[in-house]
């Protein structure tokens, strides 16, 4: 089984995916490790501060073919990190759709502005963030997009809305 998970930046996306390794023991890899592997060897002329799309331009085949090998290996896995594209299922044949489960993880605007402070708080809860400058502004915004985007691709989302309380049973 392979789990993709994404959303906009501070919605609990690697949280999530530790607390699913913990629980079923699924390895996964978070495409923000591999990208900035792939710029400090010097494989790309991308940076962090790319625009996004060129990021997922540049990852997603790599990633892409992780998951079908993963699958062809019939090893479990979970892929976390922003970099998903909302077309992304047009990519696999259906032997491989019917062995991944995707979720998008949403912030309502009324949870963010309620809870600003906590998401900044926890937004090195697993990783350390060497800078995190993101603002109210920055986060009402994305996760607005992210919404639109998952809807108009009818995927599935999880919408935090009162309490941040994700589970997910496999």
């Amino acid at each position: 089984m392979i789990i993709l998970i994404t959303g906009a930046s501070h919605t609990g996306k690697t949280a999530l995916a530790q607390k699913l390794l913990e629980k079923y023991k699924y390895p996964y890899l978070s495409i923000d490790h591999l990208k900035m592997g792939l710029i400090r060897s010097k494989n790309t002329t991308l940076t962090p501060l790319s625009d996004d799309n060129a990021l997922t331009e540049y990852l997603w085949p790599i990633v892409r073919e992780i998951i079908k090998t993963s699958i062809e290996n019939k090893q479990n896995l979970i892929v976390e990190g922003c970099y998903i594209p909302f077309c992304w299922a047009k990519d696999f044949e259906k032997e491989y759709l019917n062995d991944i489960k995707y979720y998008c993880l949403v912030m309502s605007e009324n949870y963010i502005r309620n809870n600003f402070l906590n998401i900044k708080k926890y937004a090195s809860v697993i990783e350390k963030r060497l800078d995190d400058d993101c603002t109210l502004e920055d986060v009402l915004k994305d996760n607005a997009q992210v919404l639109t985007l998952a809807k108009r691709h009818n995927l599935n989302y999880i919408l935090i809305d009162e309490n941040y309380e994700i589970d997910i049973d496999l």
